[in-house]
């Protein structure tokens, strides 16, 4: 079993929803508490697990937004679990899921080195590394319905712009959507063997607007409005 993430960027909208499900289900899971500094200050920061950058794309008029969530990858060849010198950070065997012992974790900062996603967070309060768990502690939960045994990030999402199941089955969601939609790693020719895939933005359908440029359009709805006013 290999478990991860297929992540839908042409539906994410940039809402941020993802990230604050995350970090509200973590601060109460297996990581414990997950910092913040003058959090309604000038200059606030804090401990997240998922981060969405957005970009502006292509040139004008033919320009568009992408939001780009960031979290681990679960790599299957992890540079974080190599350079770790107490074992804290691991690998899962059963699954895939990369984690950190808060036990043996002292927080030297290699794994975040090492880490070319930058998914590593280094928590000032407990001077350990935490990150995504693939919400471990929730996915396992028999106590909840199957259909909410999925990650926080992925229940809260209101576009379905994330996906969560296994890649080993060919069947699955993450293996359907990532075949059928060409979805692709994140910087594969770094080695790592990320599990999780993004989904690629979709080719838009180019509208004719010369209507709207001579004002067709716009005469005609006018013409539309007299007559009902005439009425």
């Amino acid at each position: 079993m290999k478990l991860g993430l297929v992540i839908d960027l042409d539906v994410c909208v940039g809402c941020h929803g993802c990230a604050v499900a995350c970090k509200q289900w973590n601060t109460s899971g297996t990581t414990g508490p997950l910092t913040d500094t003058d959090a309604y200050g000038a200059e606030p920061s804090g401990v997240w697990f998922n981060r969405i950058r957005s970009y502006e794309v292509g040139d004008y008029p033919h320009n568009k937004t992408v939001h780009f969530p960031m979290s681990c990858m679960h790599c299957e060849d992890a540079a974080c679990v190599t350079v770790c010198p107490t074992g804290a950070s691991w690998k899962r065997q059963e699954d895939g899921i990369v984690l950190v012992d808060q036990d043996k974790c002292m927080g030297c900062n290699l794994c975040s080195w090492a880490c070319p996603y930058g998914a590593r967070e280094l928590d000032p309060a407990s001077g350990t590394m935490k990150k995504c768990t693939l919400c471990i502690d929730r996915i396992y939960d028999e106590r909840l319905p199957v259909e909410e045994r999925q990650p926080a990030c992925v229940l809260t999402c209101p576009a379905h712009a994330r996906h969560f199941g296994d890649f080993d089955d060919p069947e699955s969601d993450v293996s359907r959507l990532t075949r059928e939609r060409s979805g692709y790693a994140l910087m594969p020719e770094m080695g790592y063997k990320p599990t999780n895939k993004y989904l690629p933005p979709r080719q838009k359908r180019t509208v004719d607007t010369s209507d709207v440029a001579r004002g067709g359009v716009r005469d005609k709805l006018k013409a539309w409005v007299n007559r009902v006013v005439a009425r």
